[in-house]
């Protein structure tokens, strides 16, 4: 599977950006409609004129585009991030354009094998937002488990964007909460210790982390034999 190393560049968009492309590449997983959104923010990276003969899709966010002499293209207040949301926009079309649509109701282990590629990915808001659903509906140990995956998703997005003081924090947490646990059958002790190997990279590199931090040294997602 591609594996982002997220690192090489940080990925800051503002707030309405990273929002609503995290949202379209999260429901595309199991929604139609928003997978057409998605391919069609790919497809006016590619070529600002590819919907000059076509109506967008419901989906298609035209409150963040606006039309020009070149096609149509991200707003002018938000320009300056256009490079960064389109290779994430690619990055999650990338996982969805060839999977299988999966139901909106799909058990929790359609919801972790989302997760994992996103992860595996690099896209750890996005990991956030898949596992945020799940975690506020579970109890007990899955809970606890499920915040920890998401605390150490958040704790890597930190450290994309530059804070190392967020990153030690939630890594920190995150891989104490999943040191004994398993979800949906599958053990997380193997990921937890990676974590935390990850943790101690970033302390002992301090606020020099965001830039020297080594992200192929990011374990895997877990996941269940052969998945």
């Amino acid at each position: 599977m591609f594996r982002r190393r997220a690192g090489s560049s940080r990925v800051t968009l503002p707030l309405p950006l990273r929002n609503r492309l995290a949202g379209l590449i999260v429901e595309s997983f199991h929604d139609a409609a928003a997978r057409a959104g998605l391919a069609a923010i790919v497809a006016l990276c590619d070529d600002p004129h590819a919907l000059d003969r076509e109506v967008p899709p419901r989906t298609f966010p035209d409150d963040l585009f606006t039309g020009s002499p070149e096609g149509l293209v991200v707003r002018r207040e938000l320009r300056a991030h256009a490079a960064e949301f389109c290779e994430r926009a690619r990055r999650g079309w990338a996982l969805v354009r060839a999977r299988p649509l999966e139901r909106p109701d799909s058990p929790r282990t359609a919801a972790l094998e989302a997760a994992a590629a996103l992860f595996d990915a690099g896209l750890y808001f996005e990991t956030h937002e898949e596992l945020e659903p799940h975690w506020m509906q579970a109890a007990g140990a899955e809970r606890e488990a499920l915040q920890g995956l998401i605390q150490v998703a958040v704790g890597f997005q930190h450290l994309v964007n530059g804070n190392a003081a967020g990153a030690r924090a939630l890594l920190h947490d995150g891989a104490a909460k999943l040191m004994v646990g398993t979800l949906a059958g599958v053990p997380l002790d193997g990921f937890a210790a990676g974590v935390s190997r990850c943790w101690q990279s970033v302390v002992a590199l301090g606020a020099n982390a965001p830039a020297a931090f080594d992200w192929s040294s990011v374990p895997r997602f877990p996941a269940a034999e052969g998945g």
